[in-house]
Formats: structure tokens, C-alpha cells, sequence
């Protein structure tokens, strides 16, 4: 079974109205593109809670501040086609650049307060990016649900807050985190990683459970961050972004886990930026 793939508009309301009047869920899960197995956990996610489905894949421009990142970010359209297939999903909605952004388009979403910290205060305008184009898809799509992978949680959490304050009445689903037999988080960009750098990559989420398994113990992140640090460092993680506690609400900075949490890293290795988190109960 080949699954159609839209470019146009006008084509898929036609689509979804008419799975509206028949009164069916509609189910979407925006991706760039470059599917592997954490993106179609989300899609048999959706196949399960909704009727139709529908996969996005745009590489957005408006996410990226490197245009070298843009540039190099990986395109595998007709492969992530055949990958979809078996799982029937009902559409693939993948839009050319001036589709989304028509010449003369002006219009940006932000969300505050979550974006400020984490990804955003390294990636300025990275999530303004996210936000618009998840407004557009979400109302191109006509969404009941949507799906989300836990990997990116701040992106979940800004999604989550954009849909509750403009009203869209779309219920977005976080989906946990689909790991590699080593433990190292998929993604898109691991494409990217040499197979000597592929072999070290799985250390950063060795070191995040180390400072799990201390947090539990009792002790704090200023205690346990330096030897953590130290220890990327020696498997070459050359530059880190943030290695953070963070509440799973509001995202705001903690020393211990006295609600429930989230221990959330960004660190580049061999030029590959790569992100992770992990669930941190609360103690005491």
C-alpha cells in the first residue's frame, strides 16, 4: 500500500472535511522528515487513539538559527514514504517552503517563559519557529490529537501551552522516548555522527542516569554536575549546552528534585548537537 502524499491545500481539506462530516478523529504527528523508530512509535500512537492519520514532514526553516544545520539536515522523503506504508496511515502532508511561508508572510507565534531557557536560550528564535509552524499544521491538518515524543520535552511542553492558550482545541499526546539498544535517544541528527563518534554518543545518557542514581541518593546537582562534565569531556563531548534539573510543569531550575522532574542535557559532539532527558522523581 503506497500512502498519498499531499503538497496542496485545497487537496487535503478536502480530505479532512469529508472525515469530518463523517465524524472521525483526526490524528497528526508532525515530523521533518528523516523518520526512524522514535517517529513511528508516535505514528502507531496515533493509529490507536485516532482514525485517520496524518504525518507531516517539512523541514522547517524558521526552527533553524545555523543555515549550515539547515542545510546539512537530512531529507529522505521516498524512504520515510515506504516506511509510513505499512502502518496505512491516511495522508502525508509535505508542503513545499512557499506553501507554509507565501512571499510576504508576517506572522509569528511565540510562547513566553518556557522558551527563554534550555534549546531556547541557546537557539534563539528556535522555538518562535516551532510554534508557527505547529499553529499551520495543526490548522491545515484539523487536528483532534497530535503527537509528540518526550525526547524533545521542552518542544512538548511549549506545544502543550501554545494549544491550551489559543484555544485550538487540539489534545497533544507526549509520547516516551524511543532509545537504541545502548540507550542513546534516536534521532534524525544521529545520521549525522561518525561511526567513531556513534560508538561515544551513547555516554551522555550513561552520565545523565549516574546523576539520576545521585539525585535519588540525596545529593545535589551542584555536587554532581562538575564530575559529570568532566566526564563527557573525556569521551568528547568538546561543548555543552546545558546539563539541568528542571520541573516537569514550568521548567524552572532546581537544585534537587523536590517535585517531579526532568534532568534535560544539550551537548555537541563532533559538531552534532545532540539532546536528551530523562524523568526524575520527586524526593522526600
Amino acid at each position: 500500500m503506497s500512502v498519498p502524499i499531499v503538497r496542496d491545500l485545497a487537496a487535503l481539506r478536502e480530505l479532512t472535511r469529508g472525515w469530518q462530516r463523517n465524524g472521525e478523529v483526526i490524528g497528526v504527528v508532525p515530523t521533518m522528515g528523516a523518520l526512524h523508530d522514535g517517529h513511528l512509535s508516535l505514528v502507531a500512537a496515533a493509529k490507536q487513539r485516532a482514525d485517520r492519520v496524518i504525518v507531516t514532514i517539512f523541514v522547517n526553516p524558521k526552527q533553524f538559527n545555523n543555515p549550515e544545520d539547515l542545510e546539512n539536515y537530512p531529507r529522505t522523503e521516498e524512504d520515510d514514504a515506504r516506511k509510513l506504508a505499512r502502518f496505512e496511515v491516511d495522508a502525508i502532508l509535505a508542503p513545499e517552503g512557499d506553501t507554509m511561508y507565501p512571499p510576504g508572510f508576517s506572522t509569528n507565534v511565540s510562547v513566553a517563559g518556557l522558551t527563554d531557557v534550555l534549546c531556547g536560550a541557546h537557539r534563539p528564535g528556535h522555538f518562535d519557529g516551532v510554534a508557527t509552524v505547529v499553529t499551520k499544521l495543526f490548522r491545515q491538518t484539523a487536528a483532534d490529537l497530535a503527537f509528540f515524543g518526550e525526547k524533545d520535552f521542552q518542544q512538548l511542553q511549549v506545544v502543550r501551552r501554545l494549544s491550551r492558550d489559543l484555544d485550538l482545541g487540539v489534545e497533544v499526546v507526549g509520547c516516551p522516548t524511543i532509545r537504541e539498544i545502548d540507550g542513546l535517544a534516536m534521532s534524525s541528527r544521529n545520521l549525522l555522527l561518525s561511526d567513531r563518534a556513534r560508538v561515544k554518543a551513547p555516554r551522555l545518557h550513561e552520565v545523565m542516569e549516574e546523576i539520576k542514581e545521585g539525585l535519588i541518593a540525596g545529593r545535589a546537582m551542584s555536587e554532581l554536575v562538575p564530575p559529570a562534565l568532566a566526564a563527557l569531556e573525556r569521551a568528547d563531548f568538546l561543548k555543552v549546552d546545558y546539563l539541568e534539573l528542571r520541573s516537569c510543569d514550568t521548567l524552572s531550575l532546581l537544585e534537587t528534585p523536590t517535585e517531579p522532574a526532568r534532568l534535560l542535557a544539550a551537548a555537541y559532539l563532533a559538531g552534532v548537537r545532540l539532546i536528551d532527558n530523562i524523568d526524575v522523581p520527586a524526593q522526600g
